[in-house]
């Protein structure tokens, strides 16, 4: 299955946050949004993911006072991209090689949504589900 697939079913809504906004701010976002991650924009520019992950991060390295501090100190900066052709195997192996949890999907540098790697379990166990109905159909139509 393709990232653009998963969005049509998922929707496109990127749930985002300034890079001056305050951790605090963020972990508030991401209690609101229900979400793990949120992109970091600066206008129509992804300059990075802020996770939960990050959160932790911030607050091991510099206690509560983290909370009043922006994102941007804290965020992932090298964000990693998706594009809407690419597969749900291909998302599977760069998501677990460098260990993260979230892909915005980009087309023509344009963000158009963000899938997780709950995402594509998701889509993987529907197709296996699916596939083995159609096994069971076979086998039983003899």
């Amino acid at each position: 299955m393709l990232v653009s697939e998963i969005l049509k079913g998922k929707g496109g809504v990127v749930h985002a946050i300034s890079p001056v906004a305050t951790v605090s701010q963020a972990c508030s976002e991401l209690t609101h949004r229900h979400v793990g991650a949120l992109i970091v924009c600066d206008g129509d520019q992804v300059v990075g993911v802020f996770s939960e992950r990050d959160v932790v991060g911030a607050v091991a390295k510099d206690g509560p006072g983290a909370l009043d501090r922006p994102v941007s100190d804290y965020m992932t900066r090298k964000v990693v991209f998706a594009g809407p052709a690419e597969t749900v195997g291909v998302l599977m192996t760069r998501m677990t090689d460098r260990r993260i949890r979230h892909l915005p999907v980009m087309r023509d540098e344009h963000l158009i949504g963000v899938v997780s790697i709950g995402d594509l379990v998701k889509c993987q166990i529907a197709e296996a589900t699916g596939e083995a109905a159609s096994l069971r159909s076979y086998i039983a139509a003899g």
